[in-house]
C-alpha cells in the first residue's frame, strides 16, 4: 500500500514519471502484483533551486507500512531510480527516500 509521492521539475511530463513510478513499485514484487494498492501522484515545481542553479530534479518519497526489512527497503528504491534513469538529462537529479508509517497509527477508510 505504497503512496509514492512525486516532487519534479515542471519542464518534466508528470504523466511520464507517474507511470514509470507506478511501473517500478509493482516490479518491487514488495506490493499486490496487480498493482492495486499502490498509490502514486506527482507535484511538479515552477520555483525552486537546486544548490545555486535550477537544475532538473525528480524526487520521490515512497511511504509504505513498516515491517519491511532495509534489504526490501534497498531493493524499492533501487527499483524505482533504475526505472526513472531513462529520463535524466545533464545536469538533473534523480532520488528515492523510502519512509516507514506506523502500522500501529496509521487509519484508512474508504467509500
Amino acid at each position: 500500500m505504497p503512496h509514492c509521492v512525486i516532487e519534479h521539475s515542471a519542464n518534466l511530463d508528470s504523466h511520464d514519471v507517474v507511470q514509470k513510478v507506478f511501473a517500478a513499485a509493482v516490479k518491487s514484487e514488495l506490493f499486490a502484483a496487480d498493482g492495486s494498492d499502490i498509490k502514486v501522484r506527482a507535484l511538479s515545481y515552477q520555483h525552486y533551486l537546486t544548490g545555486n542553479s535550477q537544475a532538473d530534479f525528480i524526487h520521490v518519497t515512497m511511504r509504505i507500512l513498516s515491517g519491511r526489512s532495509p534489504a526490501q527497503k534497498v531493493h524499492l528504491s533501487q527499483t524505482v531510480v533504475d526505472s526513472l534513469s531513462g529520463l535524466l538529462m545533464a545536469e538533473m537529479s534523480i532520488s528515492v527516500e523510502v519512509v516507514d508509517i506506523e502500522r500501529e497509527s496509521y487509519c484508512k477508510i474508504i467509500g
